[in-house]
């Protein structure tokens, strides 16, 4: 799927952290979330389908990855 992100309105994750981590996303596509690396804005960005993204949010809000 080939998706115009040329317009996008990025914004940095709440989840980003001060050391180098940061993504940014963007709102206001229909069906999928784009994802891009904060320190590379004029590099690729991923698209994941809107339900995956919603369910990775999740695991990271309930510490799923972090570690032992």
């Amino acid at each position: 799927m080939k998706l115009d992100l040329a317009g996008a309105k990025w914004r940095k994750s709440t989840y980003s952290n001060g050391q180098g981590g940061c993504i940014e996303v963007a709102d206001g596509y229909r069906g999928v979330m784009p994802v891009r690396d904060s320190k590379d804005p004029l590099g690729p960005a991923l698209v994941f389908p809107a339900e995956e993204w919603v369910s990775f949010v999740a695991a990271v809000r309930s510490s799923e990855f972090s570690e032992a």
